[in-house]
């Protein structure tokens, strides 16, 4: 690592924490029909487990339902089965030709788990953040050990500081806008 491309090395750690947080996000339903729910969902291809998405068209007819259609009819039992091992609380619906899951409307309490949920995936996300900051303070403070001057060093621990504090805040912002979609009824 250089002391110099340390900033970037540190944003490319911050940008993985943020992609991730935003990731698990997405999977949080907010009581709207999103494909992207179902995005973890592995269906067993001729013995191999591949995403629900590669096997079958997945869309939103409005926000309380979804629709997949399989590429290969022979897949309906597959995708059903999958999406009951996922255990995501959903119940697939077979007609032969499509499979339709109707997204219940979320109970308060519902709602709030989801909240806390996704405080849980911004806690660990800052968390991620810390330790790049920890990481990197510890990087630069080996460095003016060995001899890099101390008043650039002081300098680019306020950068480190300023960089990681801005992800903080992107976290804090993606959370306040995530928890008032989920408490919209």
């Amino acid at each position: 690592m250089d002391i110099d491309n340390l900033l970037n090395i540190g944003k490319s750690e911050a940008d993985k924490a943020l992609d991730h947080f935003k990731s698990e996000l997405v999977k949080i339903r907010a009581g709207k029909a999103t494909p992207a729910m179902l995005d973890g969902v592995m269906v067993d291809y001729y013995g191999t487990p591949t995403p629900l998405s590669q096997v079958s068209n997945v869309g939103s007819p409005d926000s309380k339902t979804l629709s997949i259609q399989p590429w290969e009819k022979s897949l309906l039992g597959e995708i059903e089965q999958a999406i009951f091992k996922a255990n995501l609380g959903l119940t697939p619906m077979n007609d032969g030709e499509f499979i339709r899951i109707s997204i219940p409307p979320l109970t308060e309490e519902r709602r709030k788990d989801m909240v806390k949920q996704s405080k849980s995936f911004a806690e660990d996300a800052k968390v991620s953040l810390r330790n790049t900051r920890h990481k990197l303070m510890e990087f630069i403070k080996k460095e003016v050990k060995d001899g890099y001057p101390e008043d650039a060093g002081k300098k680019k621990e306020g950068e480190v500081q300023g960089m990681i504090k801005s992800y903080g805040v992107k976290i804090d912002e993606l959370m306040v806008k995530k928890e008032k979609d989920i408490m919209t009824v």
